[in-house]
């Protein structure tokens, strides 16, 4: 969990998704194993004088050792404004085509001049107030110049393309492709594994405005911005939602006056 960023989590338990829609009850009996899975989303850098609006939709297809395939799915409004104040909505992903509805589970407000994050739950109305270091996620609106090119090490090898520009959303774009194949015996593996990662970079506003992940431990992960506008975004999206609550957990927590 990335808690100093504003990418930071979208928390996903299959089960955990039935037994938010559906009348199912687990077995009251603790059981051993299972998984938490955290999915990391596009990093938005909290960079100034690009503003923006948009709706970001989420894909990720598992696959499972028979062959077959289990796609997960949401869609939530994310925005930044002339300040570099950030704006994320987080929803639960749910099975793709089923009648499973999606829920907004948290709303996230990041301020890299006041150094502040706001994590807030709809469902308890509630805030918690974190520290924000926007430096990690300014890293990603550096512009890319990619090339070919090719590292081989005792792990593994990892290629870069360049596949050119493509314009998405009415916004021109650099893709970059980046496939890492790493040796049998690196992580526990038999055989080489092979991910692949490619991205089409908006230098305009530093943001990735697709980003496609695959791997043998992912499956695929797709991220796809719709819906954009650079019109500055509603600014009452940047205040804490009216009646709720704020925890303030940061350490050094101003003294108050």
């Amino acid at each position: 969990m990335r808690t100093k960023g504003v990418g930071i989590f979208v928390l996903i338990s299959v089960v955990a998704i039935a037994q938010e829609n559906q009348p199912w009850s687990p077995s009251p009996r603790a059981q051993d194993g299972g998984v938490r899975e955290v999915l990391e989303s596009i990093v938005i850098p909290p960079i100034p004088n690009a503003p923006f609006s948009a709706t970001l939709d989420t894909e990720w297809v598992k696959y499972t050792a028979d062959g077959a395939s289990i796609t997960l799915v949401n869609e939530r409004h994310i925005a930044r404004d002339g300040r570099g104040r950030i704006y994320e909505e987080r929803w639960w992903l749910v099975p793709k085509n089923s009648n499973v509805k999606s829920e907004m589970n948290w709303i996230q407000i990041a301020d890299p001049k006041q150094r502040t994050l706001y994590n807030c739950s709809p469902q308890k109305h509630t805030c918690d107030l974190l520290l924000y270091d926007p430096a990690g996620d300014l890293t990603a609106a550096a512009p890319i110049n990619p090339t070919q090119s090719a590292r081989t090490n005792a792990r593994g090898d990892v290629a870069t393309e360049n596949l050119g520009t493509r314009n998405i959303a009415g916004v021109d774009t650099v893709g970059v492709r980046v496939t890492t194949t790493m040796n049998p015996g690196t992580m526990g593996n038999d055989q080489p594994l092979t991910a692949i990662r490619e991205y089409w970079h908006s230098q305009e506003l530093g943001i990735n405005l697709l980003s496609i992940r695959s791997g043998p431990m992912i499956g695929k992960q797709t991220f796809t911005v719709t819906e954009l506008t650079s019109a500055e975004p509603d600014l009452q999206l940047f205040e804490v939602p009216a009646g709720y609550r704020v925890n303030d957990q940061r350490k050094n927590s101003p003294v108050s006056q």
